[in-house]
């Protein structure tokens, strides 16, 4: 049986974005990759198809499309992983509880706020732990939003003033962490006697 299904023509650009374990989202400030996101929605089945023949599972999120791994992980890297992404979403959300996809902020200003914010300061050192703990503030940010925007969660929208915005993709960190199930014995205790 032969399969007829449509591909559209930047099939391979999009496959080098997401295959490097990037996100395409649509509210990216790059014009290409919002091309490349409308792309991939006006033909989601076709692609999902598509990609599955070759081994990658296209996954659809809430205005973004990554890849999902098949393959099992290190069950230890895994929860190394879950911690450092816990970490990142709390800094950010006691910097600002807005902070979230369409967010925009400058490094510059986390610094300020966690000279004068004891907590934010606190989540902030605790971050070294994820890269060196001999870097500085400063340094461990610069390494954090790097690594960010390298992941596809934030994007560099203005290089003078160094002004970062927070990607759709973000829901993906977002709901990784939600998705975390902790129990409580005190909880179910009280469930039970009730």
């Amino acid at each position: 049986m032969e399969l007829n299904i449509h591909i559209p023509d930047h099939t391979a650009e999009i496959f080098d974005c997401l295959q490097k374990g990037q996100f395409i989202s649509s509210n990216s400030t790059n014009e290409e990759i919002r091309d490349y996101y409308d792309m991939i929605d006006d033909d989601f089945e076709a692609l999902s198809v598509f990609f599955a023949q070759i081994g990658y599972n296209l996954e659809r999120g809430n205005e973004y499309f990554y890849f999902s791994r098949t393959e099992p992980r290190n069950t230890e890297q895994k929860i190394w992983r879950a911690y450092y992404w816990i970490d990142i979403l709390d800094l950010f959300k006691t910097y600002d509880e807005t902070f979230g996809p369409g967010y925009r902020f400058q490094p510059e200003q986390i610094l300020v706020e966690a000279n004068i914010n004891v907590t934010l300061q606190n989540k902030l050192d605790s971050i070294r732990k994820h890269f060196s703990d001999k870097d500085v503030r400063k340094d461990v940010l610069d390494n954090m939003i790097k690594q960010l925007t390298r992941e596809s969660f934030l994007e560099l929208e203005n290089e003078k003033t160094n002004t970062y915005k927070v990607m759709s993709s973000w829901h993906y960190l977002e709901r990784l962490v939600e998705s975390i199930n902790i129990y409580d014995e005190e909880t179910e205790e009280n469930d039970s006697e009730q």
